[in-house]
């Protein structure tokens, strides 16, 4: 064979390479004939998919190109919408995060529908079934409203096809999404976290979604546990769509040691510290470092509770009540040692006659003196204004301290919150398109 020069060689690669950036392959013999294959090129319109004419089986007939872009387009059901069978499987949840109101999970999709233009004569074409890439066929595209961002395990999966033209498609993604967490009782907080999955280049007239959830989440070391799983179909949508539930418990156990632990501790010794007498320079101290302790745990504790626009943690009210009676107490210290070491200085400064020979032996044996009066601590008249005041404060507070315990209990029972409405949902012209 006679080699051609190089100048026409280096012409004919241009022009296959030119060919090929226009999204035209190099000719395939086929059974009917010689073919091209189209690829999608980066400049088409959003949501083009690229043909695989070569994947199809003769026998189906669509190598031809309006046969392939009708193959792209939803199959007909007659005067009804195409039906699509949804399970979906939740394998795992992980990284509930309730500082931003997310929660990742592991789901399966599989998908099953009836296109009749994918049907065959199995008699004359003796096979079970065949596969094809996801993108030569119509498929439900699904859009994860909550969703930040969506990790589609397989990039290129190929739909199961029957000799009936049932199409079988699994898909497998892995997602953050956004959810409200109910934490009013938080640790002991029960949320519903929705997914909802919309097909929105389809109206309700064209497609029909009928979905079930399975559990397959084996595992329950974690802080949050599955504890239900539900899917519904919202009505009097414009769009087709359904919904996957999932149900968050919080077992609650970090938390409990982390922050319930702790804060009782603090309080039961300040409780403690109001045994110590006022004369002693060690109570003093013991309140401050106490209240500074709280401090230092009341700010790492304000990074650790979520906040919300309704229905805060009823944890921060309750440990806000601590360190107001934390305050109270150190305070109370504070101005009831200044009252006793000015009473103090009054009695050893003040006049002190000396008592007569005759009245110390009239008196002699009736009683201890003044000052051994004072340091009983009793109710005898010898004690200072101080000590008395101190001794009323420390019964008020312990009283204070138990009821505030009990009815923080009591709220906790019985009191129910129920958080605003979003503002998607209380606008008149916001929230989901309704018919």
């Amino acid at each position: 064979m006679a080699q051609w020069p190089l100048p026409h060689r280096v012409f004919l690669g241009l022009q296959v390479a030119g060919l090929l950036v226009q999204g035209l392959g190099p000719h395939v013999p086929a059974a009917s004939g010689w073919r091209a294959e189209v690829r999608a090129s980066g400049a088409g319109f959003p949501g083009e998919r690229p043909l695989h004419p070569a994947a199809w089986p003769v026998f189906l007939d669509l190598e031809s190109p309006g046969a392939a872009q009708e193959s792209l387009q939803i199959p007909r059901n007659g005067s009804a919408p195409l039906l699509v069978t949804v399970e979906v499987f939740v394998s795992n949840v992980f990284n509930v995060d309730i500082l931003r109101y997310t929660v990742s999970s592991v789901l399966l999709l599989r998908m099953s529908w009836l296109d009749p233009r994918l049907a065959w004569n199995e008699t004359a074409h003796p096979r079970r079934a065949f596969t094809l890439p996801w993108d030569s066929i119509w498929t439900p595209g699904l859009t994860i409203q909550e969703a930040l961002w969506v990790d589609w395990r397989d990039q290129s999966p190929r739909a199961r096809v029957a000799p009936d033209g049932n199409v079988e498609l699994y898909l497998a993604l892995t997602t953050e999404t956004n959810c409200d967490f109910e934490l009013l009782r938080f640790p002991r907080d029960l949320s519903d976290c929705s997914l909802s999955f919309y097909a929105l280049s389809n109206s309700v007239m064209e497609l029909e979604f009928h979905a079930q959830a399975v559990n397959e989440v084996v595992s329950v070391k974690r802080e949050y546990v599955l504890q239900d799983l539900k899917i519904q179909i919202p009505p009097q949508q414009l769009v087709p769509c359904f919904r996957v539930t999932l149900s968050l418990q919080n077992t609650a156990l970090k938390a409990v040691l982390s922050l319930l632990v702790p804060g009782e501790a603090l309080l039961l010794a300040d409780v403690c510290g109001g045994l110590l007498p006022l004369s002693a320079a060690e109570r003093l101290g013991y309140k401050m470092t106490l209240l500074l302790g709280y401090l230092v745990f009341h700010s790492s504790l304000v990074q650790a509770l979520p906040s919300s626009s309704s229905c805060n943690p009823l944890l921060i009210y309750y440990f806000t009540v601590l360190l107001l009676l934390l305050i109270l107490s150190t305070m109370e210290t504070v101005l009831l040692a200044g009252l006793w070491a000015h009473d103090s200085r009054g009695a050893r400064g003040g006049p002190s006659p000396a008592p007569r020979g005759g009245e110390h032996r009239d008196h002699g044996g009736s009683g201890p003196p003044q000052g051994q009066e004072r340091s009983r601590g009793g109710k005898g008249p010898g004690r200072s204004r101080a000590e008395v005041a101190d001794s009323i404060f420390f019964r008020v507070y312990v009283v204070g301290v138990v009821c505030s315990q009990a009815l923080f209990a009591g709220i906790w029972m019985w009191v129910v919150c129920k958080s605003d409405p979003a503002p998607g949902k209380a606008a008149p012209h916001g929230g989901q398109p309704r018919l």
